[in-house]
Parts: structure tokens; sequence; C-alpha cells
């Protein structure tokens, strides 16, 4: 019993449009950052089933990769949040306006 690639890419596809509308609504930085992760881990999902459907393991080698880089983004993003909130700022996305460059 073998599941096709089309369910792992529409499965995919739906995790992606929630991540994505969850950077588009909301506001808080913190959900807009998982937002974001869900939306990565979206891509992954669909490089390893390709990958698997392929029978090669480059799918699989990038998205260690795009997990290695998820997880620097996501300290990086925590550690503007945490100091943002130690300066007892608004977390409120639209009203960073001191990160612009």
């Amino acid at each position: 019993m073998t599941v096709d690639v089309e369910w792992f890419v529409a499965l995919s596809a739906v995790l992606f449009s929630i991540g994505a509308a969850g950077v588009l609504m909301r506001r808080n930085a913190l959900v807009v950052l998982l937002s974001i992760e869900i939306m990565l881990n979206a891509g992954n999902l669909a490089l390893v089933a390709f990958s698997r459907t392929h029978g090669v393991h480059d799918g699989q080698i990038f998205a260690i990769v795009v997990m290695a880089i998820a997880a620097s983004e996501v300290v990086v993003g925590l550690g503007i949040v945490v100091a943002l909130s130690h300066l007892r700022r608004e977390l409120d996305t639209d009203e960073l306006t001191e990160l612009h460059g």
C-alpha cells in the first residue's frame, strides 16, 4: 500500500496556504515566524516526496539544507523578538519601524 505523490503535493499545498495566510493576516511577530516555518516545511515535504518518487536523494539533501537555514532564521527572529520584548516595545509587525534600513 503506497501513497501517490499527488497526495503529498496536495498536503504540501494546503500547508503552504495555511502558512501564507498566517503571514498575511497576523500581526504578531511570533505567529509570522511560525507561519514561515510551516511554509518552509511544506516545501520540504514536496522535495522529499518528489525525491522519493524519482528514486534519487537530491531532494532529501536539499530539504536538510532548508531545515538548517530555517533553524538559523528562527534563532535570529526569536532574538529580535526577545530584544524587543525586553525594551517593552510593541511586537506588532505593523508598528516595527526601528528595523527599517
